[in-house]
């Protein structure tokens, strides 16, 4: 019986997500739940959505037996086995994956808005977003995270195998593992990104040339950091950049290196004075790609 109950219950929840994939396929089909607004999978949901299924896949197991079973005695077993101090382990770290997929999307949400951290679409979902950052570089935050409740997902799945009469009774030792997991992937959350900063602004100088004030036509060196949000490394993410002096708005020129570009890099970029600024004391100002603008500098320009 519970060979059986199994088989249903795994069709039931292919079935399920069968259906969900044709309701959402212009949305990335049954991936869509995992997907975030920046159109990158999202590590917590996909966890989060990792333990639902199981827990799903149990209850439908207990519920097929439950339906097949016969005797009294056997109806009872399996109803004590969805009590609370069967299942106390699994259920508190669905709870606290489920908090933290809904907790950090309220987190990176308030943060954009808040202009304290960039977040560029992505072109499409990949599988290695589980596993990195925005630029695509290994996140430690995001791989502790996702490994642990791998292990933990299989160790539960297992106790299920073993013992389908009752929820899989995962032990507090790993999930106060699972839980701490949590916790450091929400740390890693609250500490990634900043806001963009203008530290100064000088005029390009090349080796030979005179020392001399900024005047009209003269390239500028604005130094500081978070000119470049992560993921917006392609020629067409960094055309959006521009650079405000005074009251006119700049495109950065695009200088290509072997790799990637040259200049806007995240910590330096190179712009021309535009002719139509008037001489005097001039703010500039850094709009990137994500569309967060930097603290105004102000500088002198001579005629």
């Amino acid at each position: 019986s519970a060979r059986t109950a199994g088989l249903l219950a795994a069709v039931l929840v292919a079935g399920a997500l069968t259906a969900a994939s044709w309701f959402h396929r212009a949305r990335g089909g049954a991936l869509a739940p995992f997907i975030g607004e920046d159109n990158r999978l999202s590590t917590s949901r996909a966890v989060a959505g990792s333990w639902v299924l199981l827990v799903a896949f149990a209850v439908l197991v207990l519920v097929g037996r439950l339906a097949a079973a016969s005797d009294h005695g056997e109806r009872d077993a399996l109803i004590d086995g969805l009590e609370l101090a069967r299942g106390a382990g699994v259920v508190t770290v669905l709870a606290v994956v489920c908090g933290i997929a809904v907790l950090v999307r309220r987190v990176v949400g308030l943060r954009v808005q808040g202009q304290r951290l960039q977040k560029v679409r992505a072109h499409r979902p990949r599988a290695a977003d589980l596993l990195t950052d925005d630029s695509g570089r290994g996140s430690f935050a995001d791989i502790q995270y996702v490994v642990i409740n791998a292990v933990a997902l299989a160790f539960a799945a297992v106790r299920l195998a073993r013992r389908p009469d009752q929820l899989p009774d995962l032990p507090w030792g790993l999930a106060v593992v699972v839980l701490v997991s949590a916790g450091t992937y929400l740390a890693g959350k609250y500490a990634e990104g900043g806001r963009p900063v203008i530290l100064s602004v000088v005029r390009a100088r090349e080796a030979g040339d005179l020392d001399a004030p900024i005047r009209t036509g003269d390239d500028i060196e604005i130094r500081g950091t978070g000119f470049v949000p992560a993921g917006a490394q392609g020629a067409d993410r960094l055309a959006r950049m521009v650079v405000r002096v005074g009251p006119v708005n700049v495109h950065v020129p695009l200088v290509p290196v072997v790799g990637g570009f040259d200049n806007p890099a995240d910590d330096l970029l190179t712009v021309p004075v535009p002719a139509d600024v008037e001489p005097g004391r001039v703010d500039v100002q850094v709009v990137t790609a994500a569309g967060v603008e930097t603290n105004r500098y102000t500088i002198d320009v001579t005629e």
